[in-house]
């Protein structure tokens, strides 16, 4: 029995009447819930206007940044919180009543299907970033299902926002995903073709995601991308992640307002970049660099390309300050002492050890530096380096950050 040639019915391409099937036997598709007079893709993407989820977080506060300085309208999404949360964005904001600008909040979350339907419909975005989740493994195995409906079912409500409003051809989409989808690392280094192990709550919902992304980009011919960005740290990374952790403790034990470090696993390998050179390569996936104009888009990996162990960035933080270290012991008992004054200065703490820990992760950015002509400019030093004195400033006036 002959089978008839499929063919994706778009919503801006409706059935012929509605109710009934089209000629083909497939069933009638959603059609936008608001037919929209918007003018030719060419001539609605020069309006540059982003829509940002998590924008409050460093990644997004950085992307805030560099797109006000391309000629952007950025607006973000934020959820309502009893306390402020835009430490990372108030260089930015200005009163809309008094200096209006091209930088505008909104109240909304990745939970809430109608709230981002109403914002994609009034904003009319020609790039949407989706950058909110979740993020945190460790709590990740704490609130999985929490995780899995925001970091997973979220993405698909803004994906579905997007088509809901009419937006399909109109409307670029950047799904931030994790090297936390290789997990258990099945090659290495691990690339764009690398088979995914997540190995966490936080990385199964982000692995729904990566394909749920890859679906739509498929099935409805939205311009839609993965950037599966390894590791990327800053001065405005969360206290809870280990890194600021680190330089927050180094710099407080420095001053003597902290006595000790406590960590988990030292032992695990992660390919650290500075949060603020993988923001460009974010928009750079959007712009279809490196594609002929018949290619469809495609997913990246960013990363530097080199790993280091926990401890070694521990021991180059606390270097930042003169101060180095001698180890003894082992697994739980493992500890580090400041060779000058013989003080513990670091210990482990088996309550952040994960229950299925990822060793190592490396990547090879070899496809983004081909196609996007992408690179890393802050080396690990450096970037350590700068996290630790940033730290120690806020230390010695006594900033206590919202990060």
């Amino acid at each position: 029995m002959s089978h008839p040639p499929s063919k994706t019915i778009y919503p801006e391409q409706p059935s012929d009447k509605d109710g009934q099937r089209n000629k083909e036997g497939l069933g009638e598709l959603p059609a936008a819930f608001a037919p929209l007079n918007l003018p030719p893709p060419e001539e609605y993407f020069q309006r540059k206007v982003a829509l940002i989820s998590g924008i409050t977080g460093q990644d997004g506060s950085y992307l805030t940044e560099f797109l006000l300085e391309k000629g952007y309208t950025v607006h973000g999404i934020i959820r309502r919180s009893s306390s402020f949360n835009t430490g990372r964005l108030h260089h930015l904001y200005e009163d809309q009543h008094e200096r209006p600008n091209k930088f505008h909040l909104h109240y909304g979350d990745l939970t809430d299907s109608t709230a981002l339907v109403f914002l994609m419909a009034r904003i009319l975005p020609t790039e949407v970033y989706n950058l909110g989740a979740q993020s945190h493994v460790k709590v990740s195995f704490s609130l999985a299902e929490y995780t899995a409906d925001v970091d997973a079912i979220g993405t698909l409500r803004l994906l579905d926002a997007i088509r809901t409003c009419g937006l399909t051809k109109h409307c670029r989409f950047y799904q931030a995903s994790t090297s936390e989808l290789y997990g258990l690392v099945q090659e290495v280094p691990q690339s764009e073709t690398t088979p995914f192990y997540p190995r966490s709550p936080y990385g199964v919902a982000k692995l729904y995601a990566y394909w749920i992304t890859v679906n739509y980009r498929e099935a409805y011919g939205m311009y839609a991308v993965n950037g599966i960005l390894f590791n990327h740290e800053s001065p405005r990374r969360g206290r809870t992640f280990v890194t600021r952790k680190i330089t927050r403790a180094v710099a407080e034990i420095y001053e003597k307002k902290q006595a000790c470090l406590w960590l988990g696993n030292l032992d695990a390998q992660r390919d650290w970049g500075h949060a603020n050179d993988y923001i460009e390569g974010m928009w750079l996936m959007l712009q279809g660099q490196g594609l002929k104009p018949e290619e469809p888009p495609t997913d990246f990996v960013l990363a530097t390309g080199e790993t280091h162990p926990v401890r070694e960035f521990v021991e180059k933080a606390f270097g930042v300050v003169g101060i180095k270290l001698a180890w003894s012991g082992s697994g739980l008992d493992e500890e580090a002492r400041d060779v000058n004054t013989g003080k513990v200065v670091v210990k482990i703490d088996p309550q952040y050890f994960r229950p299925a820990e990822v060793e190592l992760l490396l990547g090879n950015p070899a496809k983004a530096e081909r196609m996007l002509g992408w690179k890393r400019k802050v080396n690990f030093e450096d970037l350590v380096k700068e996290m630790v004195e940033a730290d120690l400033t806020a230390v010695r006036n006594f900033v206590e950050d919202q990060n």
